[in-house]
């Protein structure tokens, strides 16, 4: 019975090494590729009404796993992606903390490692620290109304004032050979000149629409070069090739003045609680809100720094194939709308 005892003792240890070697090979393996932890999500205001979860801009988010951590802050849509750099084994919990001067204190713990938790968005919801004295219970609140946003879009346009039309030569002696000249026909045969021509549109002035063509001569022996003319602008030129006798030419240009029109836009914001929201293009420029303050109509111009009197102001530009601008105002303590 011993010998049996010796092999049953020697395969359970062989099986042990084995089912040992099996885990660290796993821990080596998915710890080689958790090296690297990417949280991100959105930071939004808690409110019942969906409409009024507001992103919350800067708030601070820390990601940390034992004595490892990093910071990020969120962005004026909210958003927010942390990464860390340790080695997380799969169902390991990290923490996330985020903290903003006008709202409580927020912690969350995630578990990460297995591939269906590495992508997920997370949506943490933070409370604001209320005002000391709310507006909509002060009788000396101003009142602000009629709001209407003002801005303008500057677009370029040209008009067409006039054309020009004008002849050119290309000079040459046809069936004279070639013998390595610097200019030849393009099978190297014979003899070539070249024909040139400029123009000049003037100051604040381009050519569009430009045609050269051979009108006299013999044409099947010449060859027009468009590079310099064909995008237009103000100055253009044309150039020629010609491997026979004197061949002529007619270019034909339309001419156009630049401008530059500023127009006038008007759009009304749409609220939400103690809060406006509109959406610019990102052509916009000179915006400001026509309101009335306690009766009085007054004009207050954004500026680069989104300053207003009575509100909190900020934008963000958006990805989309649109490209606008969303601009979000929050009245101070003391208005109301």
């Amino acid at each position: 019975m011993l010998p049996f005892r010796r092999k049953q003792t020697v395969a359970t240890i062989l099986s042990a090494l084995v089912v040992t070697a099996a885990g660290v090979f796993f821990l080596l393996h998915h710890g080689s590729n958790l090296t690297s932890i990417t949280v991100q999500g959105v930071v939004l205001r808690q409110d019942n009404d969906v409409r009024r979860q507001l992103p919350v801009d800067h708030a601070m988010v820390t990601l940390s796993a034992g004595n490892t951590r990093a910071v990020a802050y969120s962005d004026p849509s909210g958003h927010f992606k942390a990464q860390l750099r340790t080695v997380v084994w799969p169902g390991r919990l990290l923490a996330l903390n985020f903290q903003h001067p006008d709202y409580q204190p927020s912690d969350m713990e995630i578990s990460v490692g297995f591939r269906s938790s590495r992508y997920r968005l997370y949506v943490v919801r933070m409370n604001q620290i209320p005002a000391p004295t709310a507006a909509t219970d002060n009788p000396a609140s101003s009142l602000v109304s009629n709001l209407r946003v003002r801005y303008v879009v500057n677009a370029k346009s040209e008009d067409n004032i006039g054309s020009v039309v004008r002849t050119f030569e290309a000079v040459n002696q046809g069936n004279v050979p070639c013998n390595r000249q610097s200019l030849c026909s393009p099978d190297g045969r014979w003899k070539a000149a070249n024909g040139y021509v400029s123009l000049d549109a003037g100051k604040g002035n381009v050519f569009r629409n430009i045609r050269v063509s051979c009108i006299a001569g013999p044409c099947p022996f010449t060859k027009i070069d468009p590079s310099a003319y064909v995008n237009g602008g103000r100055n253009i030129s044309a150039a020629v090739l010609d491997w026979s006798d004197t061949a002529t030419f007619l270019i034909e240009a339309e001419v156009y003045h630049a401008s530059v029109t500023s127009n006038v836009h008007h759009l009304f914001p749409v609220f939400f609680g103690r809060t406006l929201n509109f959406t610019l293009p990102l052509t916009q420029e000179g915006v400001s809100i026509e309101a009335e303050v306690n009766g009085t109509p007054m004009v207050f111009p954004l500026g680069p720094d989104l300053y207003l009197s009575w509100a909190t102001c900020t934008m963000r530009e958006t990805v989309d194939a649109e490209q606008s601008t969303v601009y979000r105002c929050e009245l101070k303590p003391g208005y109301h709308f």
